[in-house]
């Protein structure tokens, strides 16, 4: 027999026509009161994940996240760097110091000293305070052998006292005690002869009342009950039995109908409201953004070339043209000058000049020499003849 064998599923109960009269209609009015809910639902839903992935998470990591992130790896690290090699300066170091160098000498002198005290101590008990202790002890068992003997003839003079005693309570009091004996048991005897009636006639009275009040007592209760189980309790059983507990039975189905009802409108406004946003979705994108992006596509996108090809492109070579034309005049000028220059003063000074007397040659021929020039020349030069942009490059 298999033990681990899962019991056969129950059928449900079959369903009355009550239940199957309210399902269907509950179900329409509660299908037509859900679906805008739920459409409406759908659409805060949908804002409020974009609120949040757009908006609130970003200003979220702005305010909060990297403002933390700053301040632990640029504050808050460097300072516990910073506190840690301090507290490694300022206690471990001078604390290990300590240790090694005075805690440790001076404990293993503090240790020396100990065992010197204990070996000290240990051979004063040895050799001092055994002998002493031994002598005591023989001097104790000699005292306490002498109060045994003591004890011993005190013990045997009180036994014979209390035998005297004994012998004289026997021979002279024990017939006194009889006698009073005797006569405690006869006085017993009339105070039961007499106060046993009278004890029993009491018993007997408060056993006869204590019967007549409850009896009374059980009559009266008797007496409530049934007059409140007729007045309250009856009507109260009769009250649920036939109005409370049918009423709450079709209360109870109508609930339940009503709940499995917005449990299905609900899932079913949730597909509709799925293919609502679909729809809406798709128009958006049929109306607006489709139509936008033929445009982009087909109009501008030519155009742009068309702009590009036809006038960007002659501007930018006629910009380049213009300005290897100025870079050359210019450079022309330029040099220009430099030789008019170089021409006034060899008008001037010569091509060789003598300074200072007595003949002596402390100056020297001054000729032009070409200097390197700074600026790139030719195609060196960037201009829009070598530009990349996406507009003007060839």
């Amino acid at each position: 027999m298999d033990l681990e064998k899962q019991p056969a599923p129950q059928a449900p109960p079959p369903e009355g026509c009550l239940t199957v009269a309210i399902r269907i209609p509950v179900r329409i009015v509660v299908l037509v009161l859900v679906v805008p809910v739920r459409i409406v639902w759908d659409a805060f839903v949908v804002v409020g994940r974009f609120l949040r992935d757009s908006v609130l998470r970003p200003l979220w990591r702005a305010l909060v996240v990297w403002p933390c992130v700053a301040l632990w790896r640029y504050v808050v690290v460097p300072l516990a760097k910073a506190v840690g090699w301090l507290g490694k300066v300022l206690l471990v170091i001078p604390l290990v110091w300590l240790y090694r160098y005075v805690l440790t000498p001076v404990g293993q002198g503090i240790a020396w000293l100990a065992r010197g005290i204990v070996a000290g101590l240990v051979w004063l008990y040895a050799r001092v305070l055994t002998p002493v202790g031994h002598g005591i002890v023989w001097l104790l068992k000699g005292v306490g052998a002498v109060l045994t003997l003591i004890g011993r003839g005190i013990a045997w003079v009180a036994r014979g006292i209390v035998a005297g005693l004994v012998w004289v309570y026997a021979r002279m009091f024990t017939p006194v005690g009889h006698g009073i004996v005797w006569l405690l048991k006869g006085v017993g005897a009339v105070l039961a002869w007499i106060f046993t009636p009278i004890g029993r006639a009491i018993v007997w009275c408060a056993r006869g009342i204590a019967w007549l009040a409850s009896t009374v007592v059980t009559g009266i209760g008797v007496a409530l009950y049934w007059i409140a189980r007729i007045l309250l309790v009856l009507p109260v059983i009769a009250l649920w039995r036939w109005v409370l507990a049918p009423v709450g039975r079709v209360l109870a189905v109508v609930g339940r109908e009503v709940w499995d009802a917005l449990g299905h409108a609900w899932r079913i406004a949730g597909h509709i409201s799925l293919a609502v946003g679909r729809f809406l979705g798709a128009l958006f994108r049929w109306v607006f953004v489709e139509p936008v992006r033929w445009v982009y596509r087909t109009v501008l996108t030519p155009v742009g070339h068309v702009i590009r090809d036809m006038v960007l492109r002659p501007v930018a070579e006629a910009a380049r043209s213009v300005g290897r034309i100025t870079r050359t005049a210019l450079a022309s000028a330029r040099e220009s000058v430099r030789q008019a220059r170089a021409d006034f003063r060899r008008m001037l000074f010569g091509d060789a000049g003598h300074v200072g007397d007595g003949g002596g040659a402390v100056g020297e021929t001054r000729e032009r020499e070409v200097v390197a020039r700074r600026e790139p020349t030719g195609a060196d030069t960037r201009s829009l003849g070598s530009s990349t942009t996406a507009l003007t490059k060839d």
